[in-house]
């Protein structure tokens, strides 16, 4: 099982687009994929149309917010055929706090010691990383064994990246199978130089991690509102194309 977490430090760069059509993407090649959404703002359930009942703060803590038993296998909602959703939301903030609570030599791990699936359960794990640094991230970066980069062509995205940095070297010291695999440039615009110039300085800085970049794209932004991912809601658009080349780059460094 490969567990992949798409994380930046800067918010507004298509965290959540990445994620979910990813994922939307690889359950469609046939391949089961779980995405955990990490964000207060619980995005990831509303990009795909749904509203599950309990997520990953009842999955980790096994109690809903009154105190009331939750079995693990009510949190994982499935959300598509092959793709099973750990919702966020604002629950996560009295996560975050519970996490805070527990010992120190165990908080940090707390995700990846109990996010283990039963052999075979799944192909690939997907998380939706809220920006910034705090308990919760740490325990994603623990968990996970991959990171993907989306970089957004515009304004001070390399500042973005460069705090970010500083986030995965720190995850490193304690994650030691922890890498950066992907580097996915975004909302890239050919009719702007500066989309060009800060797209040619990540393939000078990352060659190996440079992924094709996804193209703004007017579908991307329209398929959210209707809770659909870019392949059920215009699968022949340019933003549905580029998400297949990077589904067909992920799946082919299996």
């Amino acid at each position: 099982m490969r567990k992949i977490a798409v994380a930046m430090a800067k918010g507004g760069v298509g965290k959540t687009t990445t994620a979910v059509n990813l994922a939307h993407g690889l359950s469609l090649a046939g391949h089961r994929v779980l995405i955990v959404d990490c964000d207060t703002q619980g995005q990831t359930a509303k990009f795909l149309g749904v509203a599950p009942p309990f997520g990953l703060y009842e999955f980790i803590t096994g109690t809903d917010a009154r105190g009331n038993p939750v079995a693990k296998k009510e949190t994982l909602f499935p959300a598509r055929e092959n793709l099973w959703l750990l919702a966020g939301g604002i629950n996560l903030v009295e996560l975050k706090n519970w996490l805070g609570e527990q010992p120190r030599e165990i908080r940090q791990a707390v995700l990846a010691k109990t996010l283990v699936p039963r052999d075979g359960a799944l192909d690939y794990l997907i998380f939706d990383c809220a920006p910034g640094w705090d308990v919760l991230s740490v325990n994603i970066l623990m968990a996970a064994t991959e990171v993907l980069c989306p970089v957004a062509l515009q304004g001070p995205a390399l500042e973005g990246l460069k705090t970010f940095f500083g986030y995965l070297m720190s995850a490193q010291r304690m994650n030691q199978e922890l890498q950066l695999k992907y580097v996915l440039p975004t909302l890239f615009d050919r009719r702007t130089r500066h989309s060009s110039e800060i797209y040619d300085v990540l393939r000078r800085l990352f060659s190996k991690q440079i992924c094709e970049p996804i193209h703004y794209n007017v579908r991307l932004t329209e398929a959210p509102s209707s809770g659909q991912s870019i392949f059920e809601y215009s699968r022949h658009a340019a933003g549905a194309m580029d998400y297949h080349q990077l589904v067909r780059r992920i799946r082919n460094d299996a």
